[in-house]
């Protein structure tokens, strides 16, 4: 087999369209967030909202008729929504709040399957002065009720069957939920106790919408990402974040206005909302909405029959479309497609090629963080591409590679081939501000102008970054972000356990799988029903995204002489790998 080159060279001349970011080094040096946001905002010091900048400026512009939202059902047919109109739906939604008394700053939450609603419900929050958060309907009732409360939700937004099996179980235990507004719910006589009809607000709310004052720092957005320990972290952004957005929709995905869009990601993760919803409508681009979930068929149609352009979607899910074989990939074409991107978990350079030899298109893998709020590191199509890198860091941008001293300080790492820590010096707008309630967390992240990203990185001699690994635990299996806390006390629930530990294994499809490590209580007898047990219970606490694949039995588990659980060990064991230090070790079981 002949050797692939180290690099995939592109003549951006040769593109089908010539690509905003054409010379790398040229706007490094050029780039202004000033001159960014007087674009936007209209002038230098500017500020705005995310919603009217998303859909006002369009709405009532010569963009009014251009259709915004393309929602594809599971059954074949098709809602459309143009600026104008999605511009009318989040105004009346933005009035169902003030007519329900739901004043600015208030935590509404939406629960629900992609679809027209769930956008006009985001936006319509925001143009209010709401910090939105969407939730996963793949979460079992545990990790709703933690998100729920952390968020102090005051509104919920979701479906009479989600209601009622995951959310009325708990509603006891959420007290500062003073609305729940069912999408499809029944007005009257058929209405479930303690609920608003959606409809029913919306059609009595008018078409209009006097939007508040909202400046940068103002909250919009609550995105929630798990830690190593502890409940998960929820991560406030504001609403200059727009800028951000704008920026890497333009250099990064490299939009344009005639194009059609489609972000695989569900906006219950950071990735959909910022770019399945913000960054297509802030450039007035056509937005594919995909109500179903994966199928590698209709997948291909969708690329096809829509004429994609432009495809942002997850490692995990060019893997399953690996899996499903170039035979399928073959019987479609993709006549508009020119770029792909993927974002979640590394890519491998494999898939990178594969996408050249079978979609026509590299794979454009790009890096970011739930608290970066936006793409920081990304291959871009004007420029070459290494398979298996992130990319470079996008202007506006200033990373380093730093090593921490034996006192925690990071100092940074100079040369032209260096591996340590990524750290981002602050300044770019879509920063995360606060993680919720935990003040000291969120210092944490940060030592001076310099936020710790805590993924390692190699950045090579040409400024390409390579991703090496975390530097915590946390896991990351099918898109989903996972602390082991959260689900290793799901396991402790049930009466048959007395300790849990999990861990994510390398799986060539998810990304990571979760194996769970359990100590039973004495007596207990570890046979293959108790596993079932345990097994069925994590799934319906957490949902199937989140529980355990593999439940192992031991004797104990290994612990710090302070009581941390060293989940490194379980899974250097697990693998074969270096133990590493075990100084700190109490046990060894």
């Amino acid at each position: 087999m002949t050797p692939r080159p180290e690099k995939i060279e592109r003549d951006p001349g040769a593109l089908r369209v010539r690509p905003h970011l054409y010379d790398w080094n040229r706007a490094r040096v050029e780039f202004s967030w000033a001159a960014l946001r007087h674009e936007l905002y209209g002038s230098p010091e500017g500020s705005g909202n995310i919603a009217a900048l998303a859909l006002d400026r369009h709405a009532n512009g010569e963009a009014a008729r251009t259709v915004a939202l393309r929602c594809l059902r599971e059954d074949g047919s098709c809602r459309e929504l143009t600026y104008s109109q999605l511009a009318v739906r989040a105004n009346r939604f933005a009035n169902v709040l003030r007519a329900l008394g739901v004043g600015e700053g208030a935590r509404i939450f939406v629960l629900a399957a992609r679809g027209a609603e769930l956008y006009e419900v985001v936006l319509g929050a925001l143009k209010a002065n709401g910090v939105v958060a969407a939730l996963f309907t793949a979460f079992g009732p545990e990790p709703l009720k933690t998100r729920l409360q952390i968020g102090s939700a005051e509104v919920l937004v979701t479906t009479t069957a989600l209601y009622r099996r995951k959310i009325a179980p708990l509603r006891a235990e959420l007290p500062s939920l003073r609305k729940v507004i069912l999408l499809d719910g029944a007005p009257g006589v058929g209405a479930i106790a303690d609920t608003e009809a959606y409809e029913t607000l919306m059609e009595a709310a008018p078409e209009t919408f006097a939007a508040p004052v909202t400046v940068a720092e103002t909250p919009a957005l609550l995105h929630f990402t798990s830690g190593t320990t502890g409940t998960p972290k929820g991560a406030l952004h504001v609403h200059d974040a727009a800028l951000m957005h704008f920026m890497t929709g333009r250099l990064a995905l490299d939009l344009h206005v005639d194009d059609v869009f489609w972000c695989t990601a569900d906006p219950g993760w950071v990735t959909g909302m910022s770019y399945g919803v913000i960054a297509p409508l802030l450039h007035g681009v056509t937005s594919i909405v995909y109500e179903g979930e994966y199928d590698a068929e209709r997948w291909y149609r969708i690329l096809e029959e829509q004429r994609v352009s432009v495809w942002y979607t997850a490692p995990t899910a060019i893997r399953m479309l690996m899996k499903a074989g170039r035979e399928l990939a073959q019987r479609h074409s993709r006549p508009a497609l020119r770029l792909v991107a993927s974002v979640g978990e590394p890519l491998n350079a494999e898939a990178v090629w594969w996408g050249v030899e079978v979609l026509g298109q590299p794979i454009h893998d790009n890096w970011w963080q739930t608290e970066t709020g936006g793409i920081i590191v990304a291959n871009t199509p004007g420029q070459a591409i290494k398979p298996g890198s992130m990319g470079r860091v996008l202007p506006g941008i200033e990373a380093r590679v730093v090593e921490r001293d034996v006192h925690g300080v990071p100092h940074t790492l100079d040369g032209t081939d260096v591996s340590g820590e990524l750290a981002l010096v602050r300044g770019w707008p879509s920063m995360f501000r606060a993680y919720l309630g935990q003040a000291e967390r969120y210092a944490k992240c940060f030592h001076g102008d310099l936020y710790l990203t805590g993924d390692l990185v190699r950045r090579d001699a040409d400024g390409y970054f390579w991703f090496l690994g975390r530097s915590d635990d946390v896991i990351k299996t099918s898109g989903h972000l996972v602390g082991p806390f959260e689900i290793e006390r799901v396991l402790m629930e049930h009466a048959a356990v007395v300790e849990a530990a999990v861990i994510g294994l390398p799986d060539p499809m998810a990304g990571e799988t979760v194996k769970a490590f359990v100590a039973l209580r004495a007596g207990t007898s570890p046979d293959a029903a108790l596993r079932e047990q345990l097994m069925a219970h994590a799934r319906r606490r957490l949902g199937p995204a989140l529980a355990p694949r593999e439940i192992a039995f031991v004797a104990a588990l290994p612990h710090t002489r302070s009581g941390k659980i060293m989940r490194r060990l379980l899974r250097a064991r697990e693998l074969g790998l270096p133990e590493g230090d075990t100084s700190a070790l109490e046990s060894q079981p």
